[in-house]
């Protein structure tokens, strides 16, 4: 496991705690110390690699610090972030610095996702405005470095139309590679029938969808134990959303929508079994998001996680975990993800080179599949 940005700039995570004299001992799982091989066989494309940009960054503060700011845990992360300027420093710069870190840790391919809480925790006309600018930056990033940078759009899904609009444009005029939604936006999800139009441009314009984990809505239970990140509330937040997603019948109703997960698919390739033992739970229930008329799966739920879904290794840098998603899923399905800046680590990514995978499916795990999904040159 790699390690995570604190707020004073230093680093502490599984992989790791740096002592007084600066020297790093291994805790936990982590793998081991190890160089990175500059002569792979592979492209090492790193595909849930976040970014930000000022505007959006100062958006989000003044929301949170007026009078009637929403009671909003994701907005609250923000404002948390936007502390740490270190970590912002990082998430900004898209040029010098994100690929002399890129050639540090030998990677040759970056794909953009612009980090949580994003445009959707800031009111529709404002993150309308500020998602179309995050997509023209990005895609300015990307023609000036096309060797180095690829990107996911941006939408403000509480403005649908809008929201489509911009898949669109992003999609056709920007020429980039897909969409990114930071999970809930004030408690809502994309399987709500008025998000229709988003889902409808997606297929429409081939363009995959990543849901990026953020604090949960309501994050009581998991801000009471300290658990509202990684270690709970955001792979909890994206795992209701997606089951949201399969259980509204959206992937029946858009055959060729395609989204993408990270986190080794947020644990939930391990449930496949039990999730076809209790679908019948949920096929044929009628009222549910808020009345809505009931929904019967025309297959397994196990189906659209072969079929619609990919999962990328986004912070679980863990060949045991990785072999049982490709064994499930497939080896098509499964991406490689850093996660940076949030995780980075050399130690991990000599890990990946280690592991005992076929080489054609190390291939497909590391280059191939992300070219597939997200439509990116092959060079």
């Amino acid at each position: 496991m790699a390690s995570e940005l604190l707020p004073d700039g230093s680093e502490k995570g599984l992989r790791g705690h740096m002592t007084e004299r600066g020297v790093r001992r291994r805790v936990g799982m982590a793998p081991p110390a190890g160089e990175i091989a500059r002569n792979v066989p592979y492209k090492r494309i790193a595909t849930e690699e976040a970014w930000t940009f000022p505007e959006l960054v100062e958006a989000q503060l003044k929301l949170l610090k007026t009078a009637n700011a929403p009671d909003d845990p994701a907005l609250r992360m923000g404002g948390m972030f936007a502390s740490m300027p270190e970590l912002q420093k990082m998430l900004c710069d898209l040029g010098d610095l994100r690929i002399a870190h890129m050639d540090e840790y030998g990677i040759d391919r970056q794909l953009l996702l612009l980090t949580a809480p994003g445009p959707q925790v800031l009111e529709p006309e404002e993150g309308t405005r500020l998602a179309a600018r995050s997509n023209d930056i990005a895609a300015e990033a990307c023609a000036k470095r096309p060797d180095r940078f690829s990107a996911l759009a941006a939408f403000q899904p509480q403005d649908p139309d809008a929201a489509a609009r911009e898949i669109e444009r992003a999609m056709k005029e920007l020429n980039l590679n897909g969409a990114v939604l930071n999970s809930h936006f004030r408690g809502h999800f994309l399987d709500e029938p008025q998000c229709d139009p988003i889902l409808a441009a997606l297929e429409e314009n081939d363009a995959a969808l990543y849901i990026h984990p953020t604090a949960p809505f309501d994050d009581r239970v998991y801000s009471a134990r300290n658990t509202t990140g990684a270690l709970g509330g955001f792979p909890h937040d994206v795992w209701n959303h997606t089951m949201g997603i399969i259980l509204s019948g959206a992937f029946d109703k858009y055959p060729k929508l395609r989204l993408v997960i990270g986190h080794l698919g947020e644990c939930m390739p391990l449930h496949l079994y039990r999730f076809d033992w209790m679908q019948s739970n949920a096929d044929g229930v009628p009222g549910l998001r808020g009345g809505q008329p009931a929904v019967t799966l025309k297959h397994p739920m196990s189906h659209y996680f072969h079929n619609n879904i990919w999962i990328t290794t986004s912070g679980v840098g863990w060949e045991p975990g990785i072999k049982f998603c490709m064994d499930v899923m497939g080896p098509e399905r499964v991406l490689y993800a850093m996660d940076y800046p949030y995780q980075q680590s050399s130690d991990e990514v000599a890990a990946y080179d280690r592991m005992d995978i076929p080489p054609a499916h190390k291939k497909m795990l590391m280059q191939e599949n992300a070219e597939h999904v997200f439509r990116l040159p092959k060079d």
